[in-house]
C-alpha cells in the first residue's frame, strides 16, 4: 500500500492552520514583539509537525514525499537568504564608511519635521522605482531615513511605516521588480499592460497615503527639538569625516541595478566598496573599531571583517547617535533566516500534501460576481502570505488557481495580475513571519506589529482593488469573439 494517498478534505487542511493561528495568538500575548527571537520559529515548527501528522496518518503520505516538499520550499527561499546576509554586511560597511552617517547628517539639514513623513515615503518610492527592489531601498535609504526620523523625534513605528509604504509602491510599479514581472507572467498578460492597468488602483492608494502623512506631520508633536537636531549633527560631524564623496557608493549600486545587474552581485559590490571607502575616508573609525594597536593594515582588516559579520558600534557622547550608529552585520540576520526556514518547512508540507489547494478551492466555489471574484483573489493572496510566509507563493499559487476562472468570466488577465500585486506583494510585509515582514523588521530594527498600522499604502492597496471590483471601475472585459481568436 506504500505510496497510496488520498485528497485532503477541508477539515484536514484546517487542522494545522487553526493550530498555527491559535498558537501564534498565544505566542504574541506571551512574547509580544520579541517573538522573532525564537518563539515564532518554534510555533512554525510545531505547526509543521501537526501538518506532517495529518499528511502522514490521515492522508497516507510518506515522510520522504513531505521531506522533498520541504526541501523544495526552502530552496525557493535561498536567494532571499543570501540577500539577507548581504544586506547585513552592507549595513556594516556603509556605517563605518560614513555613508549612512552622511545620509543622516545631510538629511537633518534639509528635512523639516512637518514634511518628514511625506518626504520619507516619497524618497523611498523614487529609489524603489529606480531599483525595482523594496528590500534594497529599505536596507539603504530606509535605514538612513529611520535615523533621521528618530533624530527629529518621531516614533520608530510611524517612520518605518512611511519608508515601507514608499518602498513597496516603487517596487510594485517598477518594471525592474521581480514581483512586477511575476504577476503578469502568472496571469497571462504582458509587463507594461500590467503596470498601466495597475496604476489605476496604485496611484489613488499612494495619493491617499501621502495625504495622510502630510496631515499627521502637521499635527505630530515630536519629542526632538532644533537643539537636539543640531547636537546630533555636531556629534556625527565630530566622529566621522562627512563628505559627499561617500555617496559614490550608493550611486554605483543604483547604476548596477538600473543596468539590470542581479541583486546579489550588486549588493556585494556595494558592500565591498563600502569597506574600501571606509579605508579612504574613515581611518579614525577603523582604529576605533579595531580597538588595539598594530599596523593600519592589520586594524583595517580586523575592523572591516567585524563590520561584515558581527555587531559594530561607534560610541559617542549622545545616546540617540549611539543608537543610530550600531549594526550587527551578517549575524544580525540569523534570527530572520531561522524564521524563514521554519516558515518554508510549514509551507512545504502544506503545499506538497495538497492542503493549501483544498483551502483555496473552497474559496473559489463561493464566487458569484466580479466583485466577489476579485475579493476572493485578494483574500487568497493574503491567506498564502500568512500560511506559506512567502510573497512569491502568494502570487504564484493564486495566479495559477484563478487564471482559468477569470478567463471563463470574460475578464482579461490584467484584472488578475493587478489583484495579485495589490494584495499579494504589498501585504507580505505586514505578516511578522513572512519573509518580507521578518526581513524589514530585522533590517530596520522595528517589530512588524509596531510598524504595520502605519503602512497606509500596504493597507489601502487591497481595499482599493476590492472596491474597484465591486464598483466595476476599470474592469477590462474581452470583446465578443476575442477569446475565440
Amino acid at each position: 500500500m506504500k505510496g497510496l494517498t488520498r485528497t485532503p478534505k477541508i477539515l484536514d487542511a484546517l487542522i494545522p492552520l487553526v493550530f498555527l493561528i491559535v498558537l501564534l495568538i498565544v505566542n504574541i500575548k506571551v512574547f509580544g514583539t520579541d517573538g522573532l527571537s525564537g518563539s515564532n520559529q518554534i510555533v512554525l515548527i510545531l505547526s509543521s509537525a501537526v501538518a506532517a501528522m495529518v499528511a502522514t496518518f490521515r492522508l497516507g503520505f510518506q515522510w520522504e514525499t513531505l521531506q522533498d516538499g520541504i526541501i523544495k520550499s526552502i530552496s525557493s527561499a535561498m536567494s532571499s537568504i543570501l540577500i539577507l546576509f548581504l544586506i547585513g554586511a552592507l549595513a556594516g560597511t556603509w556605517m563605518i564608511s560614513g555613508i549612512v552617517p552622511a545620509m543622516i547628517y545631510y538629511g537633518l539639514q534639509v528635512l523639516n519635521p512637518t514634511i518628514f513623513l511625506f518626504a520619507a515615503c516619497f524618497v523611498s518610492g523614487i529609489v524603489s522605482i529606480s531599483t525595482g527592489s523594496s528590500w534594497t531601498t529599505v536596507a539603504t535609504v530606509g535605514v538612513a531615513l529611520l535615523g533621521i526620523g528618530k533624530a527629529l523625534g518621531f516614533d520608530e513605528g510611524i517612520i518605518a511605516g512611511a519608508i515601507i509604504s514608499g518602498a513597496y509602491f516603487g517596487d510594485k510599479m517598477s518594471p525592474l521588480s521581480d514581483t512586477t514581472n511575476l504577476a503578469p507572467a502568472m496571469a497571462g498578460t504582458d509587463l507594461f499592460t500590467h503596470i498601466r492597468y495597475m496604476a489605476k488602483t496604485t496611484i489613488p492608494s499612494i495619493a491617499i497615503t501621502m495625504i495622510l502623512y502630510v496631515i499627521i506631520g502637521f499635527n505630530y508633536e515630536t519629542s526632538g527639538s532644533v537643539d537636539d537636531v543640531k547636537s546630533i549633527s555636531n556629534v556625527i560631524l565630530e566622529r566621522f569625516n562627512i563628505t559627499g564623496w561617500v555617496f559614490v557608493v550608493p550611486a554605483i549600486v543604483l547604476l548596477l541595478i538600473l543596468r539590470k545587474v542581479p541583486a546579489i552581485p550588486a549588493l556585494l559590490a556595494g558592500t565591498l566598496l563600502g569597506g574600501i571607502f571606509a579605508l579612504i575616508f574613515q581611518p579614525d573609525i577603523i582604529r576605533l573599531i579595531a580597538g588595539e594597536g598594530g599596523s593600519f593594515s592589520y586594524q583595517a582588516f580586523k575592523a572591516i571583517m567585524m563590520s561584515l559579520y558581527g555587531e559594530v558600534s561607534v560610541v559617542t557622547s549622545n545616546d540617540i547617535v549611539n543608537e543610530l550608529l550600531i549594526t550587527q552585520g551578517m549575524s544580525g540576520m540569523l534570527n530572520t533566516i531561522w524564521l524563514i526556514i521554519c516558515a518554508m518547512v510549514f509551507g512545504g508540507i502544506m503545499e506538497v500534501s495538497g492542503m493549501l489547494h483544498v483551502l483555496a478551492a473552497a474559496v473559489i466555489r463561493k464566487v458569484h460576481s466580479v466583485g466577489s471574484l476579485i475579493a476572493s483573489t485578494a483574500a487568497t493572496c493574503m491567506f498564502f502570505n500568512v500560511t506559506t510566509s512567502d510573497q512569491y507563493l502568494a502570487i504564484l499559487v493564486p495566479g495559477r488557481m484563478y487564471a482559468d476562472v477569470y478567463k471563463k468570466r470574460g475578464l482579461k488577465p490584467e484584472n488578475l495580475s493587478r489583484t495579485l500585486e495589490d494584495s499579494g506583494t504589498v501585504t507580505s510585509v505586514l505578516v511578522p513571519w513572512n519573509t518580507c515582514g521578518a526581513t524589514q523588521a530585522s533590517v530596520l530594527g522595528v517589530a512588524t506589529l509596531v510598524y504595520a498600522p502605519f503602512c497606509f499604502f500596504n493597507i489601502i492597496s487591497p481595499i482599493m482593488t476590492i472596491l474597484y471590483g465591486y464598483l466595476k471601475i476599470g474592469i477590462h472585459y474581452y470583446e465578443e469573439g476575442e477569446l475565440d481568436g
